[in-house]
């Protein structure tokens, strides 16, 4: 899933004896500032920081990186060469004080005299400022910045970690203070932020599920899973397992996340362009056909209907490897893993919808079929208000339940209608937000030069209207899909997945092999995951290249190309319930989740290894 909120990390820690460093010392907290000297909010955020550095003492020090934005500050880039070369006679600090609060604009002969202030030898700091080590240092300092992500100034990172909260000085106080919830807060989002995080958390939730279902607490676990949990009225009540609340309830939340990832690569991403989006798409169709074709090969007759458990690619899997393989997996490769998997994902939700209805009652689709209707009534309506469509998706997921279809599906449907809005006009919202922090800020100093004159129930009003424009302002910045998305995938990719991977990999590993069929299914599984998967994208890839209707992703080698197919045959929570939908009862759903572990183990180990040993990533010539 797309990553909503990465922590972006300093690529180039603070380093003592290069860096312009005021205070503090190794162990302090550091606050990091890509400035430039004629931004009039570095010059606003400056006292915030002196602020700081009187309350904190040596426990914080402060760095100061150049970042002159010459486009739209002329002269900033001269500031900055300025005061590096003050640095070169050892007054770098009080050539930075006197640029800041010399008030703008800040012209040569203004600069000069700044030096002279400060008692800086002229001549010499003339020669400096023209000097390669001085304009090579600005150059770092910028290439530095570019590399962070740094497009704004004052860009400010706190420990090593972009700081992205609020600038005044309580905020950012606690930020370098780290009292525990901060520290936890920050370590949580520097985990999230890692490439494999969300695997990683899923692969620990199926561990333990695994370890605890093969142990004396077995029967605990059973018990759990297994137990009836109704919501509703006594005479009108819905219940179901805790298991089957897991697989039909929370996963609704993770299908609205692969909807909108499925939507957004539709309309602004790989599956836009034709020939970017055939190889994704045939490769997805081939990867399905192929490990069904070979699992059927093995069985027949009870046996059959598990074909679909060898079918599903996990996204967060494969991409979480990719990720952790670095260099060895080109972007062009993370893309098609990407399309492939979205792709993958609706041919896994048709599966369910068409092959495992369940007691299937077609009557309760005429509601379901209103309930869709209305909400392509809200979006056409431009409906943007969220409470309507969460109804709406209430009652769908309980036409559909009700009907035999696996309920979770409404979370599809809920992506399709969600509406967007185009992007906003910058200045309008810039104008919205400065004029009503403008005001905030007049209020303020009326209220400082007559604090006798002016009560809180006077200020109540413009806090009040000030906060409701600002968020008015915030919330234009992001669609309702935007936001949904941003705020769900955590929970989906924290919370969903790995309580649903808990509840469906507890598996006793020691199943009746000597039961018909068992060995076949997990033989079948298997070698769909580990053979089939990458046999079908493969052979779907060659096919779709002769016929000059696709090509491979110009940075990517034939074997990576392959490494990144056997990858694909890492399954996901998709694919145990494939297992659970295919064998509701009887022996073989355990047989077919084994299957799964274990293809997906091996196809994992398969793939990293062939990715290893690939040649570097290249990049052709277009002809």
């Amino acid at each position: 899933m797309a990553d909503s909120g990465a922590q972006v990390t300093l690529q180039r820690p603070v380093e003592w004896g290069r860096d312009h460093v005021r205070g503090g010392g190794p162990g302090a907290a550091t606050v990091l500032i890509y400035g430039d000297y004629l931004c009039p909010y570095c010059r606003r955020i400056r006292h915030v920081l002196e602020r700081l550095c009187n309350a904190v003492g040596d426990r914080m020090a402060y760095i100061f990186r150049q970042f002159p934005n010459e486009r739209a500050h002329p002269g900033a880039t001269f500031a900055s060469r300025a005061a590096e070369a003050a640095a070169l006679q050892g007054r770098f600090w009080e050539m930075h004080d006197a640029l800041y609060e010399r008030p703008p604009p800040l012209t040569r002969d203004h600069v000069l005299e700044a030096a002279t202030a400060v008692g800086l030898d002229i001549e010499r700091l003339a020669r400096d400022m023209e000097s390669d080590a001085v304009r090579t240092r600005v150059d770092e300092d910028l290439a530095d910045g570019r590399r962070n992500g740094v497009t704004v100034t004052p860009t400010i990172f706190i420990d090593g970690q972009r700081y992205d909260g609020a600038w005044d000085f309580y905020s950012m106080l606690e930020a370098v203070e780290r009292p525990v919830g901060t520290q936890v807060q920050r370590t949580a989002r520097a985990f999230a932020s890692l490439p494999a995080a969300a695997a990683l958390v899923l692969i620990a939730a199926a561990a333990a599920a695994l370890a605890v279902a093969n142990s004396p607490l077995t029967d605990l676990y059973r018990q759990v899973i297994d137990m009836p949990v109704g919501i509703g009225a006594a005479t009108v009540r819905l219940a179901m397992s805790v298991g089957d609340w897991c697989s039909e309830g929370l996963l609704t939340v993770f299908f609205l996340l692969v909807g909108l990832e499925i939507r957004r690569e539709m309309t602004a991403g790989a599956l836009t362009d034709r020939r970017a989006a055939v190889l994704p798409v045939l490769c997805a169709i081939g990867g399905t056909l192929a490990p069904a074709a070979i699992y059927l090969a093995l069985n027949r007759g009870a046996t059959a209907p598990g074909w679909s458990a060898a079918t599903s690619t996990g996204i967060a899997f494969a991409l979480g490897i990719l990720a952790l393989l670095g260099r060895r997996a080109p972007m062009g490769l993370k893309v098609f893993v990407a399309a492939l998997a979205v792709v993958d994902d609706i041919i896994s939700m048709l599966i369910l919808a068409v092959f495992y209805p369940g007691d299937f009652h077609a009557l309760w689709l005429i509601p379901a079929g209103a309930a869709v209707a209305l909400m392509a009534v809200f979006n056409r309506g431009r409906v943007y208000a969220g409470w309507p469509y969460l109804v709406v998706t209430v009652a769908l997921w309980l036409c559909l339940h009700t009907a035999g279809v696996n309920a979770a599906l409404a979370g599809v449907v809920l992506a399709i209608f969600i509406p967007t809005r185009p992007a906003p006009d910058a200045g309008p919202l810039l104008a919205q937000a400065a004029t009503a922090l403008a005001a905030l800020e007049h209020a303020q100093s009326e209220a400082r030069a007559a604090p006798e004159a002016t009560s809180a129930e006077e200020q109540e009003p413009i806090w009040d209207w000030a906060s409701r424009n600002l968020s008015a302002a915030s919330q234009r910045l992001l669609s309702p899909a935007d936001r949904v998305e941003r705020t769900m995938a955590p929970w989906s990719a924290y919370l969903v997945l790995p309580l649903f991977a808990f509840s469906a990999t507890g598996v006793p590993l020691a199943v009746d092999l000597s039961a018909s069929g068992a060995r076949n299914v997990i033989a079948g599984v298997v070698l769909g995951l580990v053979a089939g998967k990458p046999l079908g994208i493969g052979l779907a890839a060659l096919a779709a290249v002769k016929a000059r209707i696709a090509v491979i992703p110009d940075d990517t080698t034939l074997w990576a190309f392959l490494g990144a197919a056997a990858l694909c045959g890492v399954s996901d929570p998709v694919g145990l319930l494939m297992a659970e939908s295919a064998f509701p009862h009887g022996n073989f759903a355990a047989a077919a989740k084994i299957g799964v572990l274990a293809g997906s183990i091996i196809a994992a180990v398969l793939g990293v290894l062939i990715l290893s040993v690939s040649p570097p990533p290249v990049t052709r010539a277009t002809p």
